[in-house]
């Protein structure tokens, strides 16, 4: 399935039906009155999160949603059936913004978590509504009201546990297929990671997810290469793994370029945990392993580990120190709401509790 993580789509709610104009004939009846019914109200638009979806995809090739009209008000008072509500089915991660791409509308991070994209119209009352004491027969009655149309961008952002950041070629989709199952694109040249990546790691019995995004290079912040775009997926991470390809001939200028992009990227990514890793070590002799490792340890100022996905040296160690701080940070964070958001005006409430009455 290809990846895209970014759709603009047209959603549209139902008009709400027509009130009634109607009058109650019955024999022996001479004066019935008005028995026009209520307009039935248009569909609403929703989106929903749901499991096992990782990509946009299907929006690029369905992007016009509407939701169907009221029904029309009869008579005897009977109220036309509501329209048919519609629902996106996204993944989870979206944020949903509207037409400027800057305006966020909802972030949802929770599967099965629903929000109200556009209310339908209400529908229009019938004449019944109209009977006063100095008007008994009124013959008219109201239009329903119509929906909303809009125009909303959708943007993924990959919800895991870990990333994985560093320059082309730095070893990192290697890294995600030997510790997981997933099977990236290898390859040895630049780029060849053109969209994000993600596994499930095993260590001690304990799993957790990682994400690989396309390398970085200098100047990625102002497009150069593919950009920084794809840093969307890891703002959600509880950890970022830097890898360092130990051919770089200069493993601590190699560090500092992609944590410039880090910084120029923003969004918080620098003040996240990091591991940084000297990869690829199973083509250096002791003692260039040795330099390196002490240059990219004065470049990062921690001990960085020695990771080589091709003979498994240092592998456990560097899993288990990303178990661990995942651990650290999901025992720091508050009790997180499972919000359901009906609507734009409603505040998101804890699963249980009673929620107000958001009818119009």
């Amino acid at each position: 399935m290809k990846f895209l993580d970014e759709a603009k789509v047209y959603i549209r709610s139902g008009d709400g039906g027509g009130g009634s104009v109607s009058f109650r004939r019955e024999k022996f009846i001479e004066f019935g009155g008005p028995d026009g019914g209520d307009g039935g109200r248009g569909g609403d638009v929703w989106v929903e999160t749901v499991n096992g979806l990782n990509t946009l995809i299907d929006f690029r090739y369905q992007q016009h949603f509407k939701a169907t009209t009221g029904t029309h008000g009869m008579g005897r008072n009977r109220t036309g059936a509501n329209g048919g509500d519609v629902t996106l089915k996204v993944p989870v991660g979206t944020q949903i913004f509207e037409e400027d791409r800057e305006t966020l509308i909802c972030d949802l991070t929770v599967e099965g978590q629903r929000y109200c994209l556009a209310h339908g119209g209400n529908g229009g009352f019938g004449n019944a509504h109209f009977k006063t004491s100095t008007n008994q027969a009124p013959d008219w009655a109201n239009p329903g009201l119509p929906g909303e149309e809009k125009t909303l961008w959708l943007r993924l952002k990959l919800i895991a546990d870990a990333g994985l950041v560093g320059l082309p070629n730095a070893g990192k989709s290697t890294f995600l297929a030997s510790v997981t199952r997933a099977r990236p694109k290898i390859a040895n040249y630049p780029f060849t990671t053109l969209h994000p990546n993600l596994g499930v790691a095993t260590i001690d019995e304990r799993e957790f997810i990682l994400a690989d995004i396309p390398g970085l290079i200098e100047g990625a912040h102002e497009g150069v290469g593919i950009g920084d775009r794809f840093l969307g997926h890891v703002e959600r991470t509880r950890v970022l793994l830097h890898l360092v390809s130990a051919q770089e001939e200069k493993v601590g200028k190699a560090y500092k370029t992609v944590k410039h992009e880090l910084e120029a990227y923003g969004n918080d990514l620098t003040d996240k945990p990091e591991i940084v890793a000297l990869s690829q070590i199973d083509v250096l002799d002791e003692a260039e392993l040795k330099k390196k490792t002490k240059e990219l340890a004065k470049a990062c100022g921690k001990t960085p580990f020695q990771i080589s996905a091709v003979t498994g040296r240092g592998m456990t160690e560097v899993l288990r120190a990303l178990r661990d701080v995942i651990v650290e940070e999901n025992a720091e964070e508050k009790p997180a709401r499972v919000p359901k958001l009906r609507h734009r005006d409603m505040v998101a409430t804890d699963e249980g509790e009673d929620e107000a009455d958001d009818q119009p």
